[in-house]
């Protein structure tokens, strides 16, 4: 797989990032949601975009699918 770079600023663009990167690995959400040890409801609810997920339970599904989060801190003058 590529080292892709995306601007993730909210819940349904990393759902869709999520979905297709699962679709791309020929993963079902059961799949998934055992890797994970997760519900397929949680998976399916995260995909869709929903707002209220857990961090960390995104944080497992993002390991689980090889997606490394990283953030780019604004530079602050004078520091």
């Amino acid at each position: 797989m590529s080292n892709t770079t995306h601007s993730i600023r909210d819940a349904a663009t990393l759902g869709r990032l999520i979905r297709r990167t699962r679709k791309q690995q020929s993963l079902t959400l059961e799949t998934l949601a055992g890797l994970c040890g997760l519900s397929i409801r949680f998976l399916s609810e995260l995909e869709n975009g929903r707002e209220t997920c857990s961090l960390v339970r995104v944080l497992w599904v993002l390991d689980a699918l090889g997606i490394e989060l990283t953030a780019h801190l604004p530079q602050v003058e004078g520091a």
